[in-house]
């Protein structure tokens, strides 16, 4: 029996993870996390029983308390709640799907206490790679990752020996629901237009953040850390299809990549039994039904996003922090009606340029560059 925590149960991945669980009789979720679906963690307590819960605030969980009462299952909140289900005992992985930077102190804490991590949470590597991969190796301890992409990557290089035989990796992106558009046609862009994407489900943020490029400009970021490559050897690659997840091209002029149909289940899957694979229900890629495959290059001057990631990365230090905050509280404007969609990646580029760079920033460094850069976009003239 595999015993996982998982931080962010009530979202996408989470939820996705638990279906891997219900179908697999040998994994049991021990431990929960979630931020404040107090309807949906009742659900998931009742079904999985976790011998742990923990939600951000105290008056979810407060909420939460009252309806469980009836069962074992003990309620956390907050910080520390978050802390005691990463480290907690009885469990051997931690499933990282919350989303935002509030997942590098659970991943580090995890991490000391020798769990192994499936990380679904790009802003730990993107922020934090410098500290946690030298503490993943220090402590033997395994990075696996969730995204579809890194996982294809991952799925690419197993047998290989470390990162000496790639010459390139080539990181897919579907190029979201407005490829091919102008920037002036991007004008106008409401919410509801972004978050309909072509191929993925996905949570609000990550949806917006595919439609801008910047989530392919944030696994970049982390590709880097995660594979030990230099920031040149990374190539975005737009594939509409969604099929090629990723590929990996070796010195000897080799390309191997992972396909499938777009299903977050599989790199979940294979990351909770890695090294194994197991049998999974759902739609098979049909080659003959496709007929083709096409490639494109990134439209740079139209998705700026993408740019900026590439520039934010090679200044690196505490600027990857500034890109991904500008990024998070731009879509939380967005979302809200009072930012333009250009004006996000508008507010990325102008919190980039004020920025003086931390060169290797500590965990509280990280956070304080999180605060400031929101507090900044927060006072920018043009948010409605």
């Amino acid at each position: 029996m595999k015993k996982i925590a998982v931080l962010g149960s009530t979202g996408s991945i989470g939820t996705q993870t638990l279906e891997i669980v219900r179908n697999n009789p040998d994994l049991q979720a021990v431990a929960l996390a979630a931020g404040s679906n107090v309807d949906k963690m009742e659900e998931q307590i009742r079904e999985f029983h976790p011998l742990a819960v923990c939600m951000w605030s105290e008056e979810a969980a407060a909420d939460l308390r009252a309806r469980v009462s009836d069962t074992n299952v003990r309620i956390l909140s907050g910080m520390e709640g978050l802390l005691e289900i990463a480290v907690f005992p009885q469990s051997q992985v931690l499933v990282t799907a919350i989303v935002g930077m509030i997942g590098i102190r659970p991943t580090i804490a995890a991490i000391e206490a020798g769990k192994d991590i499936a990380l679904a949470n790009k802003e730990t590597l993107v922020t934090a790679g410098h500290i946690i991969m030298p503490l993943a190796e220090k402590h033997n301890v395994a990075v696996l990752p969730v995204d579809s992409e890194h996982s294809a990557i991952f799925q690419s290089l197993n047998g290989e020996a470390g990162g000496r035989s790639i010459e390139k990796i080539l990181l897919t992106a579907s190029g979201g629901p407005f490829r091919g558009r102008s920037r002036q046609q991007l004008e106008h862009i409401q919410p509801e237009d972004a978050l309909k994407h072509p191929n993925w489900t996905m949570g609000r943020k990550v949806t917006i953040d595919s439609s801008t490029l910047v989530n392919k400009g944030l696994e970049v970021m982390e590709a880097k850390w995660l594979f030990g490559v230099e920031l040149e050897q990374i190539q975005v690659v737009i594939h509409p299809q969604s099929i090629v997840h990723s590929a990996v091209q070796f010195v000897d002029g080799a390309i191997i990549a992972q396909l499938g149909v777009p299903d977050m289940k599989l790199p979940i899957q294979y990351a909770l039994f890695y090294p194994d694979r197991r049998p999974m229900g759902g739609k098979r890629a049909d080659l003959f039904e496709l007929g083709q495959l096409t490639f494109e290059k990134p439209d740079t001057d139209t998705f700026q996003g993408l740019a900026l990631a590439y520039q934010a990365a090679r200044m690196g230090g505490s600027m990857p922090t500034v890109y991904n905050a500008a990024n998070e509280m731009a879509v939380k404007l967005f979302l809200e009606r009072r930012l333009s969609f250009p004006g996000i990646t508008e507010c990325i580029g102008e919190a980039m340029a004020r920025h003086r760079i931390i060169e290797v920033p500590a965990v509280e460094e990280i956070l304080e560059t999180e605060k400031l850069t929101y507090e900044y976009i927060l006072k920018k003239e043009h948010i409605c």
